[in-house]
């Protein structure tokens, strides 16, 4: 999979941009402020997804506009295909000349992956973010997935709020209510656990591999799954399933006190570290920003061992913090997947030994 051509107009500060790019490596490069990130963020739409920095639709079309239209041409699927975005500001699409509605809909035709600096949260925040990108990375894989999260989350209010009834006004009732809660979130929430762990366990091997490159072989990543109450994750999903029931009985007591549960894959984490120590609390900052590069980097490759096509990478700032050995493999060793690197440093652009290079000014992105 990678794009052939693209053309956005309206979006942002971009200037009527037309951009050809190469199959292997696109470095864009220039100051500050003058859309590196915007153009990374325009394709990323193309997935299906929303904004990565968490922007609105009508945030993306430039002060002076009242729409946006962004096009891609890509191929996939053994052909060349073609895409259109219109922000106006809700986001429609057209794929191969049909109107599909939604830009949510070009989920699946076009696949990527991105890296920002706001992802770093990934190693340095609290586990939430992990268990998004989890959560995240798999979809793509499974979309029925998001069906599996949707009832877990509903099964959890209806649980939370009736332990919050129960605190003022408890009575038989609401106790046989509870535990038909406790199995209904020990059905849906095995499902998760067995997913997430198998989804860690097969990246891991990718990351560490990625890993080893970024740092020449000098440092190994690891990835360890937590789950919630330390559930035997590796089991059939019907053992899993008994092990969080009883667990959730056993929590029953203090759940009742604290109001909300406590146990359960919405307490999950995972564990990233180097040469065995956690990467959040002992790693640089050039280590957790290889530790998340080598996460994106190894969800695409599960992408394509699933889908047979290699995803997009989409590397914003990514050069910062990395060493000359780590931006040499990012510019020069990665085979068989078409990249967009933004960044600031044009010593860095110039360290390209193939791929293409653009420089960005004022909105306008030129091939040099």
């Amino acid at each position: 999979m990678r794009v052939t051509g693209f053309t956005a107009e309206g979006f942002r500060n971009l200037q009527q941009v037309d951009l050809q790019p190469g199959p292997g490596v696109n470095l864009i490069y220039g100051p500050n402020a003058q859309g590196k990130t915007n153009l990374l963020e325009a394709l990323w739409l193309f997935t299906g997804g929303r904004s990565f920095r968490g922007a609105r639709e009508g945030d993306m079309i430039a002060f002076d506009r009242d729409r946006a239209d962004l096009a891609m041409e890509f191929e996939a699927e053994g052909r060349d295909q073609k895409a259109r975005i219109t922000l106006s500001p809700r986001r429609t699409a057209v794929l191969n000349g049909v109107e599909i509605g939604a830009a949510s809909r070009l989920a699946g035709r076009f696949c990527g992956v991105v890296f920002s600096p706001a992802h770093l949260s990934l190693v340095k925040s609290g586990p939430e973010n992990r268990r998004r990108f989890v959560d995240g990375a798999y979809c793509q894989l499974r979309p029925s997935y998001i069906g599996a999260l949707t009832l877990y989350e509903r099964v959890l209010q209806q649980r939370n709020g009736l332990l919050r009834l129960m605190r003022q006004t408890p009575s038989p009732e609401q106790q046989e209510l509870l535990e038909v809660y406790d199995g209904q979130l020990a059905l849906a929430g095995a499902r998760l656990i067995r997913v997430r762990g198998a989804y860690l366990a097969h990246i891991s091997e990718f990351a560490r591999e990625i890993y080893a490159g970024l740092s020449q072989n000098t440092e190994e990543l690891g990835l360890t799954y937590c789950p919630s109450g330390n559930l035997p994750w590796e089991e059939e999903e019907g053992q899993i399933r008994r092990a969080l029931a009883e667990g959730l009985t056993a929590a029953r007591s203090g759940d009742l006190a604290a109001g909300f549960s406590t146990l359960g894959p919405h307490r999950d984490d995972f564990e990233v570290t180097v040469n065995g120590l956690s990467a959040r609390v002992y790693g640089s900052q050039g280590q957790q920003r290889s530790a998340v590069l080598a996460l994106k980097l190894a969800e695409a490759a599960a992408l394509r061992e699933v889908t047979g096509e290699q995803p997009v990478a989409l590397l914003d700032d990514v050069m910062s913090e990395l060493d000359e050995g780590r931006q040499d493999y990012l510019l020069n060793r990665l085979q068989g997947v078409q990249v967009f690197i933004t960044c600031c440093e044009p010593s860095s652009a110039m360290r390209l030994a193939g791929g293409d290079r653009f420089r960005m000014s004022g909105g306008k992105v030129e091939k040099e």
